[in-house]
């Protein structure tokens, strides 16, 4: 019997960033208990044993980190800055979108910096640990938003992020950093803005991406025993975004549903139907559709948590819905 897979989402983040200290000394990692404690989940656990000149700990002051990281990065560093909750870099905001976005087109110097923002929901979590930020930074030009949603992923995105030259948003979800297993790192090598067919289908596509990647092969996997069978498409970096691989799923399938985790409120999945609609509308069999989570705080019960966001249940009933417009 071969052995069970045993390199998690979480190993895959931590072992990216020790090879890339390892490998390009201009590489430092920077953050609140990032050091001696290992960070908030343990992604940066033994980094500063190994590397003590490319590890600090920082003040509790997000905008300070990202305000230090830019000026590393503008004299040839690349930083990577660890947000202990992605909902904390709000405090950061300024610094990321006026700051690091911007400061290649105003100047012509760039500004390589990475920051590491663990997101989405986990049971008890509540409202300030559990957002959904990618929404937020793929608004402003000049910012790279990648969402991994495999081990592979979490690899090799976190490793072409930290060496490209421009500002990166890395989220990660926190939902998959230890049950999502693997043998190895070995992916599909595909890069930075280029999306991937996870699972084949004829009769409808789902686009989605970070942990909703999983949620939809569940509810697809159960419609197959219905008669349906469903493409999943994951987007793994949402800006930019690959319109060509969603397009040709479309064309495929005739039918679409953009899922996410985030607030229902404008987003990706609003940009995915937007898209298909303007280029894509006589490719469709049937209104395109969307699934978020619902449009409030995000709630700390688990039972609520599990209603609040979207599951093989609810995906499985509005792909039922779309299949029979």
């Amino acid at each position: 019997m071969p052995a069970a897979p045993s390199i998690t989402y979480i190993d895959a983040i931590r072992d990216a960033q020790r090879d890339l200290l390892a490998e390009h000394p201009e590489v430092f990692v920077y953050g609140q208990d990032v050091g001696k404690f290992g960070g908030a989940f343990k992604a940066t656990q033994g980094l500063q044993e190994a590397f003590p000149s490319q590890v600090y700990d920082s003040p509790i002051s997000e905008d300070a980190m990202i305000g230090l990281a830019i000026g590393a990065a503008i004299e040839g560093m690349h930083p990577i800055v660890e947000m202990q909750f992605a909902d904390f870099s709000s405090v950061a905001f300024n610094q990321i979108v006026n700051q690091a976005a911007t400061h290649y087109y105003r100047t012509g110097v760039p500004i390589p910096l990475t920051v590491r923002m663990p997101c989405g929901g986990t049971p008890g979590s509540g409202p300030f640990h559990s957002q959904m930020v990618e929404s937020i930074y793929s608004h402003y030009p000049g910012l790279v938003v990648v969402t991994p949603a495999t081990v592979a992923d979490a690899y090799c995105l976190l490793k072409e992020a930290v060496l490209a030259k421009d500002p990166v948003i890395y989220c990660e979800h926190k939902f998959l950093y230890r049950w999502l297993k693997a043998e190895n790192y070995r992916g599909d090598d595909l890069p930075i803005g280029k999306a991937r067919i996870t699972r084949p289908g004829k009769h409808a596509t789902v686009v989605t991406y970070s942990a909703m990647v999983h949620e939809a092969v569940r509810a697809a996997d159960r419609l197959s025993e219905e008669g349906w069978e469903i493409e999943v498409v994951d987007l793994r970096t949402v800006k930019p975004l690959d319109t060509d691989t969603v397009m040709a799923s479309v064309a495929r399938t005739g039918r679409l549903l953009a899922l996410g985790e985030a607030f229902p409120w404008g987003g990706v999945t609003a940009e995915v139907v937007a898209r298909v609609v303007q280029d894509g509308f006589h490719l469709l069999d049937a209104p395109p559709q969307r699934l978020n989570s619902r449009d409030t705080p995000v709630p700390y019960h688990p039972n609520l948590w599990a209603a609040h966001r979207p599951t093989p249940e609810s995906i499985c009933d509005k792909l039922r819905q779309l299949l029979t417009l």
